[in-house]
């Protein structure tokens, strides 16, 4: 078995393509570490992470200090039994955003590599349970749009083929919030599908109270994303019994156990585990197959040049979150046909990176494990 002879690390910054806005924050810069892990024979394999602007630098000094010396000499193809390790070697800082973050670069270049040498794409590597995914567009909705501008921008969305639209609330009044997904829905029409997203901003009180009006409002939402602190379990259980709209959580949980408790309580209808905050595709796809168990649907967050074939790997997804933010640093994308993106076919993750835009836009000369 090829054993893991050096580690490579750096960062770029990258800004997004168009403002970003919900009820608690503003998303000004995607921190990209970027992990190479490079095998005795030359094989290699690319992974990443990301912040939304801060924790970068301490994702990177993690990796540096910690997790890449451990990676030196270790037989590739163990990929689970690499993830357990470095889990548990870190596990006084677990279970935590940085150390998750830090994870998925190193676990997402395992897989990457694995994928080149064995010349098969992820999507089939992981399970293989379809080949295209039904699309829906995030980046219109920002909180801070305004509603005639809003409009414009859904029925763009509409107009390219996407399938569905996430709008945020979090108004300082429902009736804002309201009027926005009313005027949305008018502009879509009935049959487009139409999401929402509070990203933890409200009480349990009030998710409940605004659940009810936009159930009374007829707006025939597909979820109520992110209604309350990703830490409430107990107050999600509350929100599912009292509301019809489905429940979605996900992004804000960094470990599969996490899920479990939601799961198990009931407390969510639809599972957005974000494959670099949950510290990889080994811990992803145990969430996939978790909440396939429980009959729930599997709709990742962001990350969606890396989450298109793990949702095509698996039999209980429904929809891929369209946020474009690496064509800075890649080549190609991802190809999107009648409203469904196509699972790439390369061997490995699927993303063509540019070397030549990374080596101009890193933040610092690559830092090199050996």
């Amino acid at each position: 078995m090829p054993r893991i002879a050096r580690v490579e690390i750096t960062q770029v910054d990258l800004a997004p393509k168009t403002p970003r806005s919900d009820a608690i924050q503003a998303f000004t810069c995607q921190e990209t570490p970027i992990v190479r892990v490079v095998t005795q024979d030359g094989a290699a394999g690319t992974g990443y992470t990301y912040t939304i602007g801060t924790g970068g630098s301490s994702v990177v000094a993690l990796l540096r200090d910690h997790l890449a010396p451990r990676l030196i000499g270790a037989e590739a193809d163990m990929v689970e039994a690499i993830w357990q390790d470095l889990f548990w070697a870190t596990h006084a800082l677990a279970i935590g955003p940085v150390t998750s973050l830090a994870l998925a670069a190193i676990d997402t270049a395992l897989w990457d590599l694995r994928g080149k040498r064995l010349g098969e794409p992820l999507y089939r590597l992981a399970g293989g349970a379809k080949s295209r995914i039904p699309v829906y567009d995030t980046e219109s909705g920002w909180l801070h749009v305004e509603a005639a501008r809003l409009v414009d921008d859904v029925r763009a969305a509409v107009a390219r083929g996407f399938r569905g639209v996430k709008v945020k609330v979090g108004k300082p009044s429902a009736r804002e919030d309201i009027a926005r997904l009313e005027a949305v829905r008018a502009a879509i029409g009935p049959d487009v599908t139409l999401m929402t997203d509070a990203n933890q901003g409200f009480t349990v009180a009030e998710a409940i109270r605004r659940a009810g009006l936009f159930e009374a409002a007829g707006l025939e939402l597909a979820w109520f994303e992110e209604p309350l602190p990703a830490e409430d379990v107990e107050g999600h259980v509350r929100l599912s019994r009292a509301t019809t709209i489905p429940v979605a959580v996900g992004e804000s949980l960094y470990h599969p156990a996490k899920f479990r408790d939601y799961l198990a309580r009931g407390a969510c209808a639809i599972v957005q585990v974000d494959v670099a905050r949950v510290g990889g595709i080994t811990p992803w796809l145990k969430v996939a197959h978790m909440a396939e168990a429980f009959n729930v649907a599997v709709c990742p967050h962001y990350l969606m040049e890396l989450h298109l074939p793990l949702v095509c790997a698996v039999p209980n997804s429904a929809w891929l979150e369209h946020i474009p933010q690496l064509e800075d640093i890649t080549e190609g994308g991802i190809t999107i046909l009648d409203g469904h993106a196509l699972a790439p076919e390369a061997p490995g993750n699927g993303i063509a990176w540019d070397e030549a835009a990374i080596a101009r836009l890193q933040r610092f000369t690559p830092i090199v494990v050996t």
